[in-house]
């Protein structure tokens, strides 16, 4: 009897040891169910900001084009005003000024080629002109006061490192009904490559 007890309870005590590890499994499980969802929801969360992102990582990306593109644009224009105040500074009390404009002219320059860096290839370049006119009266010392306000610009801090040639002309013109001698000074300006 004891040995058909003892045979009739091991199996009841494995089923009741199963049901014990089958009770605590689906506990863990749900548990585990639970941290799931709720890191679920967390990676919902989360997933719009990666989505935001890698958007604002795209618009850095445009924007950091954007940006080189400006830099080299940038590059390749003059900043005119300290341009412009060195020649006020610099313009003799003998002339009137009657114009000033810029203009653009093209230079062929020798540039490496990309692929093959021992050789060159020539390349248009734009280049700025700086053109001014000025007048004096025929018998005043203008020539002198001319080739003195040429030499100051040449020599300038501003603008004479930009400068590739100044060329000077003269001929008389009419300016308020008045016979004047007018030079003609062009600020020939190194091209920006």
């Amino acid at each position: 009897m004891v040995a058909s007890a003892i045979a009739a309870a091991v199996p009841v005590v494995a089923a009741i040891a199963v049901f014990g590890f089958y009770l605590q499994n689906k506990i863990i499980i749900s548990i585990r169910k639970g941290e799931v969802a709720s890191y679920e929801k967390k990676i919902g969360e989360l997933s719009d900001a990666v989505k935001l992102q890698e958007s604002l990582q795209q618009k850095i990306g445009l924007y950091n084009t954007s940006l080189s593109e400006v830099k080299s644009a940038v590059s390749r224009h003059t900043q005119w005003s300290g341009i412009l105040a060195t020649v006020v500074e610099n313009m003799p009390k003998s002339v009137v000024l009657t114009a000033l404009e810029v203009k653009q002219r093209t230079v062929k320059r020798s540039v490496p080629k990309k692929d093959e860096p021992g050789k060159t290839t020539e390349i248009s370049v734009p280049a700025s002109v700086l053109r001014m006119t000025v007048s004096s009266l025929p018998h005043s010392a203008s020539d002198k006061a001319v080739k003195k306000f040429r030499d100051s610009l040449r020599s300038s801090e501003v603008l004479g490192p930009q400068l590739d040639n100044i060329v000077v002309s003269q001929k008389t013109d009419k300016l308020g009904g008045l016979e004047v001698v007018s030079y003609e000074i062009d600020c020939l300006l190194k091209p920006k490559l």
